[in-house]
C-alpha cells in the first residue's frame, strides 16, 4: 500500500510569496521591526503561533483580535493571488496518473479551511483527494506530526506507507516525526535548506521532474 499527502501552500500552488508579503505588511502595521527576509522564517503554523513568533510572548492581542486580523489578511491574499492561481507545473498530470493508479491521496495543511475551499472552488482538484486536514482540525502545528497522522487515518493507511510532498523544512520535519518519507519542492526554500533531512526521497523544482515516475510504480 502507498499513499500521498500533499501540503497545499507552496506545494500544490506557488503562493507562499503572496502569503509572506501579506503577513509582512500586517506585522509592519503592528509595529514589528523584522525585515521581510526575517519574517519569511516565521510565517508557518497557526495564526496565533505566527503572532507570537513575530511579536513575542505577551504581544497583547486577544484570540478574537488575532482571528479578525488573520481573516482580513486571508481575504487580501486570496484577492491578490487569484489572477495567478494555478497548480504548480506538472502537478495536474501527476495527480491524474496517481489517481489512475488508485493511490490514495489527501491534503495536510496549516492553512485554514477557507483557503482549502478557495483552491477547491477555483481549481478542479477535489476529485483526486480522499479529503483534507487543515489548521481547524489540529491542536499542534508542524513540525508536530498530528496533521499527517490524521491524513493517514483519513486514508486508512499506515503512516510508514505515506509519502509527504512539502515545500518547507518544518513540514519535512513533521513528516519525519510521523515516520513518513517525503519529497521536498523548492518553491519557497532553496535546496540547501533540505539537505539535513534523511527522510527525503527527492528534492524537486516542480512536478515535471522525471524522477517522480518511480513513485507511481
Amino acid at each position: 500500500m502507498k499513499a500521498f499527502i500533499f501540503d497545499m501552500n507552496g506545494t500544490m500552488i506557488d503562493d507562499m510569496h503572496y502569503h509572506a508579503d501579506a503577513w509582512y505588511k500586517v506585522f509592519q502595521s503592528l509595529g514589528c521591526t523584522k525585515t521581510a527576509e526575517e519574517s519569511k522564517l516565521h510565517i508557518y503554523g497557526k495564526a496565533a503561533e505566527i503572532f507570537e513568533r513575530m511579536l513575542g510572548e505577551g504581544h497583547g492581542f486577544s484570540e478574537e483580535e488575532m482571528e479578525a486580523i488573520s481573516r482580513k489578511k486571508e481575504i487580501q491574499y486570496q484577492k491578490d493571488f487569484l489572477p495567478d492561481l494555478k497548480l504548480i507545473r506538472g502537478l495536474d498530470n501527476f495527480l491524474e496518473n496517481a489517481h489512475l493508479k488508485k493511490i490514495p491521496m489527501s491534503i495536510g495543511t496549516a492553512a485554514p479551511r477557507s483557503n482549502v475551499d478557495y483552491v477547491y472552488t477555483n481549481l478542479p482538484v477535489e476529485k483526486f483527494f480522499c479529503g483534507y486536514i487543515c489548521a481547524d482540525e489540529v491542536e499542534k502545528s508542524k513540525p508536530d506530526p498530528e496533521v499527517f497522522l490524521k491524513c493517514a487515518k483519513l486514508m486508512q493507511v499506515a503512516a510508514e506507507d505515506c509519502i509527504v510532498f512539502e515545500d518547507s523544512p518544518m513540514g519535512i520535519r513533521a513528516a519525519a516525526n510521523a515516520g513518513m518519507k517525503a519529497v521536498a519542492i523548492t518553491t519557497f526554500h532553496p535546496k540547501e535548506d533540505f539537505e539535513d533531512y534523511n527522510n527525503i526521497l527527492l528534492i524537486i523544482d516542480d512536478f515535471e521532474d522525471e524522477r517522480l515516475s518511480v513513485l507511481l510504480k
